[in-house]
């Protein structure tokens, strides 16, 4: 084991094209205002930006799962932490616009999409309750067409898709955010290489502002953006921002020695069943034996394997609990040794991404 220093420091990189240097891990929020209170929030805030994170991500849809009870708490939580310290200028914001979607219709009365007029009608809730009159980053929270995102395997037709290509729209919308102040930059979410490499595409023809940044899930789990969209963020300079490293928790290894609290989220919300899979459940046991086999803490090892990707400028990671997010914050300095990394390579070669 190795580690980057002695003293728990942050470390720091361009995000993308932007001329942001942002901590090597983001701090995630979804679960203020459902499992954790607007003070833990508060608390957890506290303690981030004291350790050297100075990126948080939320969305309008937050927290999770959403209910028309909850969506929107989490960004009012945050809004109300930079309305009492004073700290915005400090942090680099993300926030997401919710797409169409069966499950997100208590959202802003099931008006979701795309559109010039939704994307400004989303902002303008985004920012009042966030307490800013400016987001670092917008994104696309997942896109509107068939395809294949949220732990799906592949789309095999796009018969009967009624999505009509708009990129060009949301290029153009972006770029007046962009030129009026209220966003800086934008990304995708959810998205695939061919979504990822239309948009740019369009970007580059058009003059318009290319996304920098995509949020895709990406752990041990889960590691499909290895297949293709891994070599369009190196060659596109496009920041990888991701998300569920510890595949909902499982990858911290509580859930197989039995210390998960019965609060844990898995605990409470047993319909997340992607990392559940009969084979993602093998890989999880034989990935915390590589752990116990190195005397790596597993939490650690497997934020670790996430946040040193080159593809990678910030892995974005929640917690319930403060000696949760010490924990995984400790992951910046853990280093992977080769020894490690060969042991992790025969786990994919066995189970390869049992959870996409």
């Amino acid at each position: 084991m190795s580690t980057t220093n002695e003293q728990n420091l942050m470390r720091y990189n361009k995000f993308g094209t932007t001329n942001f240097d942002i901590s090597k891990v983001t701090l995630g929020t979804m679960t203020w205002g459902k499992q954790n209170t607007e003070a833990e929030g508060h608390a957890q805030m506290d303690y981030a930006v004291e350790r050297g994170i100075n990126a948080f991500d939320t969305a309008e849809l937050y927290a999770i799962p959403s209910k028309p009870e909850t969506w929107g708490k989490t960004e009012s939580i945050i809004g109300t932490w930079f309305r009492a310290t004073g700290k915005r200028k400090d942090i680099f914001l993300a926030s997401k616009v919710a797409g169409p979607a069966e499950f997100a219709k208590h959202i802003r009365n099931g008006n979701l999409g795309f559109s010039p007029s939704q994307i400004d009608e989303a902002l303008g809730q985004s920012l009042d309750r966030l307490q800013t009159d400016y987001l670092d980053l917008y994104q696309l929270h997942w896109p509107e067409r068939k395809v294949n995102f949220f732990g799906k395997r592949g789309v095999q037709s796009i018969k009967n898709d009624q999505w009509e290509d708009n990129f060009l729209d949301i290029l153009t919308k972006m770029d007046s955010l962009i030129k009026a102040g209220t966003i800086k930059h934008w990304g995708v979410s959810n998205e695939t290489p061919w979504g990822l490499m239309r948009i740019l595409q369009l970007a580059d023809a058009n003059g318009l502002p290319r996304p920098v940044s995509i949020q895709n899930p990406y752990s041990l789990l889960s590691r499909g953006f290895e297949v293709g969209l891994a070599e369009v963020c190196l060659r596109e300079n496009i920041a990888g921002f991701p998300y569920s490293p510890l595949g909902m928790g499982r990858l911290t290894g509580k859930y197989l020695d039995g210390t998960a609290r019965p609060g844990a989220r898995l605990n409470i919300f047993p319909q997340y069943t992607r990392y559940g899979n009969d084979n993602a459940l093998a890989a999880t046991e034989a990935y915390a034996a590589v752990a116990k086999k190195h005397g790596l803490n597993m939490t650690q090892m497997s934020l670790a394997f996430v946040n040193d990707q080159d593809f990678n400028h910030s892995n974005i990671f929640g917690a319930t609990s403060l000696d949760q997010l010490k924990t995984n914050i400790d992951s910046v300095d853990l280093m992977l040794t080769d020894e490690v990394l060969n042991d992790l390579e025969e786990v994919q070669k066995q189970w390869p991404n049992p959870s996409v």
